[in-house]
């Protein structure tokens, strides 16, 4: 086994760096994954631009790659040998406080890196942290005793199997949050790979009507969106969507809302607290504004709205997405767009946010160290 690591480290905003690290020694309750695909999704696109913090850091948090070493007590605990291909989620839980207990560990203090100077969270702690390689833009990646690790099923390609995280936000958010099923009318905001693979949620969940909304540099996504199931598509930038969104629904409005835009502000709320139906909607939102002047709080009681917020994913939602990418239902390399190489980090989180300059028609990237 090699002695150095190379890693694709963030050392200022939107600055990459290629750097080495040492080969970790791995304990009796710790392993070692060789990455495969790290996915590229908005939350990275926005880190990049405005890094939470000063500190160096390998970036990287949707995380596929084979068991290269794994001490006893990991094997014997965990039940995962080396040589098995796994999914690893970015949340680093304690294992002791009350969330984990609830197996909410998303919540936990260890992970929470808002709140948190030491929480550890892949792709978000520190690259000068012992031993270092915490983020997937890496040759491998080291996983402690309370990794959260996940079997990728056989006939999942590891590319494929980058779209677990945002296929399990999918769930979390749709179906558990949103409280979608069988015959539900549904709004999805922005059709980046959250909001395709929401769509594929809601149509597995047997959603009447999933109209989806994007903006006029969104037309190949929006294509995508038709074929994975939307019934109807919205260029808010050509069309009035409100109207159109009435016009799908005979003037009853929608059931559920979900915000998956990025960067959009408060427009997409404001757009769901119109569109719900006249009683008992429910919206789910993932904005992170820091404020929200003038917010309709009269209309949103009025149409007994409940708004929920859309935060990460639990077990069992990254447990059903890899169930639903191992049956082939839906046509999701459609979604698996484009494969960049370590030296083409910038490149590729550019490109998944539609920058200027960068790669066109990019959806999901997946970042493959080895390449």
């Amino acid at each position: 086994m090699v002695e150095k690591v190379l890693a694709a480290v963030r050392t200022a905003p939107s600055k990459t760096e290629i750097l080495e690290y040492p080969m970790p020694d791995v304990p009796v309750d710790g392993a070692l994954m060789k990455m495969e695909v790290a996915g590229i999704c908005g939350t990275d696109v926005k880190l990049y631009a405005h890094p939470p913090t000063k500190a160096p850091v390998i970036m990287g948090h949707e995380n596929i790659g084979y068991i290269a070493k794994a001490g006893r007590e990991f094997t014997k605990r965990k039940g995962f040998k080396e040589g098995d291909l796994v999914f690893v989620e970015h949340y680093v839980m304690c294992g002791k406080c009350e969330w984990c207990h609830r197996g909410e560990y998303r919540h936990c203090e260890n992970t929470d890196w808002r709140n948190n100077p030491d929480s550890i969270r892949y792709g978000y702690t520190s690259a000068e942290k012992a031993p270092h390689l915490w983020g997937g833009f890496s040759q491998y990646v080291y996983l402690p005793w309370n990794a959260v690790v996940h079997h990728v099923p056989k006939g999942v390609s590891p590319e494929l199997a980058g779209l677990v995280t945002p296929m399990a936000n999918g769930i979390e958010w749709s179906l558990f949050e949103g409280g979608v099923g069988y015959n539900s009318t549904v709004l999805i905001q922005g059709p980046g790979q959250q909001g395709l693979s929401q769509t594929v949620i809601c149509k597995q969940a047997g959603a009447k009507n999933i109209i989806i909304t994007g903006t006029s540099k969104d037309g190949a996504r929006l294509e995508v969106a038709k074929k994975l199931g939307a019934d109807h598509t919205i260029d808010v930038q050509k069309e009035d969507p409100l109207e159109k969104i009435m016009q799908y629904t005979e003037g009853k409005g929608v059931d559920v809302v979900l915000d998956c835009t990025a960067g959009a502000g408060t427009v997409p709320i404001l757009l769901g607290i119109e569109a719900l139906k006249r009683k008992a909607g429910v919206m789910v939102v993932q904005g992170e504004m820091p404020e929200f002047p003038n917010f309709p709080i009269g209309k949103m009681t009025t149409k007994y709205i409940t708004l929920r917020s859309a935060r990460g994913h639990s077990y069992r939602a990254c447990e059903l997405a890899l169930e639903q990418l191992a049956s082939k239902r839906f046509p999701l390399e459609l979604v698996t767009t484009h494969k960049f190489g370590l030296k083409d980090v910038d490149l590729a989180i550019r490109s998944v946010g539609n920058k200027d300059g960068a790669v066109k028609d990019v959806i999901h990237a997946s970042l493959m160290p080895w390449m």
